[in-house]
Parts: C-alpha cells; sequence; structure tokens
C-alpha cells in the first residue's frame, strides 16, 4: 500500500482548522454511535417533502475510515505498525 500523501489527498486544500472540527465531529459520532448514544433514524419536513436519514452500526466503519483519513492529513498518523523489539 503506497503511503499517504497530503498534498495528493482530495483534503489537500481544505484548510487545518476546518480538519480539526471534523476530526472532533467525527471522533463524537463515533463514540456516540459506538455506546448507543446516538439516534440511528431521523425524519424531517422540507418544503419539497418528508426526507430521512438514517445512521447505524453498519456505518462505523466508513466513519472510522473518514477519521483515520482525517487523521493522516493532519499528521497524526503515520500509517505504519508498530515496531517490536524481540530479544
Amino acid at each position: 500500500m503506497p503511503a499517504y500523501d497530503p498534498t495528493a489527498s482530495d483534503l489537500a486544500n481544505v484548510p487545518r482548522n476546518t480538519l480539526i472540527q471534523w476530526q472532533l465531529e467525527a471522533m463524537t459520532a463515533l463514540h456516540k454511535l459506538s455506546t448507543g448514544q446516538q439516534g440511528e433514524s431521523y425524519s424531517y419536513t422540507q418544503g419539497d417533502g418528508s426526507k430521512s436519514v438514517t445512521y447505524t452500526r453498519a456505518n462505523l466503519n466508513d466513519l472510522r475510515a473518514w477519521l483515520a483519513k482525517l487523521n493522516a492529513q493532519l499528521g497524526l498518523s503515520s500509517g505504519r505498525r508498530p515496531m517490536r523489539v524481540i530479544f
């Protein structure tokens, strides 16, 4: 797998403060969905009719991937595995 290149990412031109805000929102959503604190289905009405959106635990992997991408863009993850010392 090639190394993550933040200059070639679709997030390359997003301001750092925005990335940090998105990261905090993603971490909060992940926590709430993981602990059952987040509602999973919402409905609302607009001028053009009723709308609904559903978030499920199945979205956790997508949310984790998004959080990993944000972390990589912010330089918070190297993508490397931890090194082990064996004696």
